[in-house]
C-alpha cells in the first residue's frame, strides 16, 4: 500500500521535501508511522511532538493508515 505524506513548516526543512510516498505491506498506525518517520528522519527528533492529520482530520496514535490515504505532518504551532 501506498500514503503520501505532506510535510508543513519545519518538518518540510527537516526532511527535505513538501511531498513523499511511502510504502507498507499492509494498514500501520499513526505511532507505526512515526516510529518510521523518526527512523528515516533523525533530524525530526527535533520536534517530535508534530501534529498528524489523516485525509484532512487529525488523528491520534491508534488511527490506521490506509492505501491512498494522504496524511499531514504538521509541526507545533505558537505565536499571539
Amino acid at each position: 500500500m501506498t500514503i503520501k505524506l505532506l510535510f508543513f513548516g519545519i518538518t518540510q526543512d527537516l526532511v527535505g521535501t513538501h511531498v513523499l510516498e511511502m510504502n507498507f505491506e499492509t494498514a500501520v498506525s499513526v505511532a507505526e508511522l512515526k516510529k518510521k518517520l523518526f527512523q528515516q528522519f533523525n533530524s525530526l527528533h527535533k520536534f517530535p511532538n508534530f501534529a498528524i492529520a489523516v485525509n484532512e482530520y487529525y488523528a491520534d496514535e491508534e488511527t490506521l493508515i490506509e492505501d491512498k490515504d494522504i496524511v499531514a505532518i504538521i509541526p507545533p504551532v505558537s505565536g499571539g
